[in-house]
């Protein structure tokens, strides 16, 4: 047997090259022949198939408006030229062989245009909007009239006024709800909500969510079963329930997830129109409707936003119509609509208006007659209808307004006052200031008009979003200020009606008004205005009921900063917060109490009114 090795003259090193450039695989510059994949035609359809499907997937979750104005379009158009050459390059296998690859390359010339034509137009489309070109056009979106403040304001009383903003009417509706043991583990109340007149009253009126994904599986085939209605003046908040009213629940809402989500029902039935977002109203019989917005780009291809109709869509049912603006603005059975024009669009406008309405390069360097919608902005109901206030300032920062605007939310009708004085901010500081021992806050202020004087109107509410009392604050001079709260006066309307009186003292302090003005004058009767608030609130001495027994159970619980003692009698908890009530801090068990509630109250918790010892 022969031990030797066998001979290793040889280098492994040029071996492995070798064996590395036999197989390696090409660079591009090295490949001579672009190969045509076999079966073009299937392969085409395959990747058009792909396309459709994928694209088909996209456009249910984007939904963009089939529209020229709409940027959406534009970007969907290339998602889809993206999906076709990615599809293509796959059933080409361009990934595994090279000369496919060069192939795909080649024919993706045309792809690669038309995303440079589509992002071209777009281009074109935005310059031709701009505002260093168009200024004029701008300035003309919004036509303003001039308005005459003591007749406009005569017939808003402060008694009338809305008294809580959307913040606070969020959470009296959210403690509604967790009183409501039906509904409370299902549902959550939106956190938006729109303002509206409800048979002449200022309302707000906010739809329901689904608490998450698996109660909208448990309760997404009978829909939402109510809203809720808060009146801002009385602040009672009811939940209209719709499945015992109207016999089924809000089928449609943003808060469903398939086809029944509101946007998505409304693009399948007008795949061309522009939509803003929707507004929950109500008819004046409780019925709830969806109110959307068409949009209409009025400068260029995407500039110049404003409204040129609506979809008007039955929440439970789904049924839509679309109404031209003319249309909304003059029939009278389309009254009932409050909200066409959002806060934003108008004030957006308006200040196109109070800058653009000298040029463009007026507004950024002279600056001449340039004026701007201050920070911030607040409802008045006027007329039936709902306006926008929003004060008028320089552009320049400044404390002061020299004027504020009204503007219609269904007309788009816009009333400037020359009436100058304090910026809103300036009053709440004012309001609060008045008040700082009880570290209260101001909503944003109302405009009144209080013997003739444009007056700020606040609400002032506590670290619970609860209101604890109101202030009256001179729109000419801030320092005029008066105040009026429920931890002395012990009830609204006397609360209201002393920050009135007080309101009325500073004002003859200060000479702003004749000394001999009667301030019982301008009072408001507190029995009628309690009555009012009741009426409207549906909560009467004659919609009480009352319930005597022992006390079995007690528990208590903070809500909101708010302690709240639930007392159970026969089998039912009556809850009630104790600054309402201080005499359940004295209660045990076995005691008998007699509970006062409103007699359409239900479940297993029932707010109560009052609770008295036996």
């Amino acid at each position: 047997m022969d031990n030797k090795f066998p001979n290793m003259n040889y280098d492994a090193d040029a071996v492995i090259n070798e064996f590395k450039e036999k197989i390696k695989w090409p660079k591009n510059n090295e490949v001579q022949a672009v190969v045509k994949p076999a079966r073009m035609p299937l392969r085409i359809l395959l990747s058009l198939l792909m396309t459709v499907v994928i694209g088909a997937a996209a456009y249910y979750m984007m939904l963009p408006a089939l529209n020229i104005h709409d940027t959406q379009m534009y970007i969907y158009i290339i998602l889809l030229v993206a999906i076709f050459m990615v599809s293509f390059s796959i059933v080409c296998r361009a990934n595994k062989k090279i000369e496919r690859k060069e192939y795909v390359k080649k024919k993706s010339v045309i792809p690669i245009i038309i995303i440079a034509v589509v992002i071209l137009v777009m281009a074109v489309g935005y310059v031709a909007g701009v505002t260093l070109f168009r200024a004029e056009s701008y300035s003309k979106l919004m036509t303003v009239t001039n308005g005459d403040f003591n007749t406009d304001f005569d017939e808003i009383s402060y008694d009338k006024v809305p008294r809580v903003d959307e913040r606070r009417a969020y959470t009296l509706a959210d403690q509604q709800l967790g009183s409501l043991s039906e509904y409370k583990s299902q549902y959550v109340v939106s956190a938006t909500s729109t303002q509206i007149n409800y048979n002449n009253t200022p309302a707000r009126v906010a739809y329901l969510e689904y608490a998450d994904v698996f109660k909208w599986f448990n309760n997404t085939k009978d829909g939402l079963p109510a809203y809720m209605m808060i009146d801002v003046v009385s602040q009672k908040v009811t939940a209209v329930n719709c499945v015992e009213k109207f016999g089924e629940g809000i089928k449609y809402s943003p808060t469903e997830l398939f086809n029944e989500k509101l946007i998505r029902h409304i693009r399948f039935q007008y795949p061309t129109y522009l939509l803003d977002t929707p507004n929950f109203e109500v008819m004046d019989d409780g019925s709830p409707y969806w109110i959307t917005p068409v949009l209409d780009k009025t400068i260029g291809f995407f500039g110049g936003t404003d409204v040129k109709g609506a979809i008007i869509t039955n929440a439970l049912n789904g049924e839509s119509q679309y109404y031209g603006i003319d249309k909304i603005r003059n029939d009278e059975s389309l009254n009932w609509i409050d909200v066409v024009y959002s806060e934003a669009l108008v004030i957006e406008q308006y200040n196109y208006y109070g800058k653009l309405q000298n040029g463009f390069w007026n507004s950024i360097i002279f600056q001449n007659d340039v004026n701007l919608a201050s920070d911030g902005s607040g409802n008045i109901a006027m007329a039936d209808d709902v306006w926008v206030y929003t004060g008028v300032t320089s552009s320049e920062s400044d404390t002061s307004n020299f004027g504020f605007i009204l503007c219609n939310q269904r007309t788009k009708e816009l009333r400037y006052y020359p009436n100058g004085g304090a910026m809103e901010s300036a009053a709440q500081e004012s309001a609060e200031d008045a008040v700082q021992n009880y570290g209260y806050k101001a909503t944003f202020p109302i405009l009144l008009g209080i013997q003739d004087k444009p007056t700020y109107f606040m609400s002032l509410y506590g670290t619970s979003n609860t209101v604890k009392g109101y202030a009256f604050v001179s729109l000419e001079d801030k320092t005029v200020v008066g105040t009026g709260l429920l931890d002395t006066a012990k009830s609204d309307a006397r609360a209201l009606n002393n920050a009135v009186a007080n309101y009325i003292d500073a004002l003859k302090d200060k000479g702003a008004v004749n000394q001999n003005v009667n301030t019982n004058d301008v009072l408001v009767d507190e029995k009628d205005m309690a009555g009012s608030e009741n009426d409207g609130a549906d909560n009467t001495e004659n919609q009480l009921k009352t319930i005597t027994g022992e006390v079995t159970d007690i528990k208590n619980s903070v809500n909101d900063g708010n302690t709240v003692y639930y007392l159970q009698i026969q089998g039912k908890y009556y809850y009630i917060k104790v600054t309402d009530a201080m005499e359940v801090l004295l209660i045990s068990k076995g005691d008998t109490v007699t509970v006062a509630f409103d007699k359409n109250s239900g479940g297993s918790f029932i707010p109560a009114s009052s609770v008295t010892v036996k």
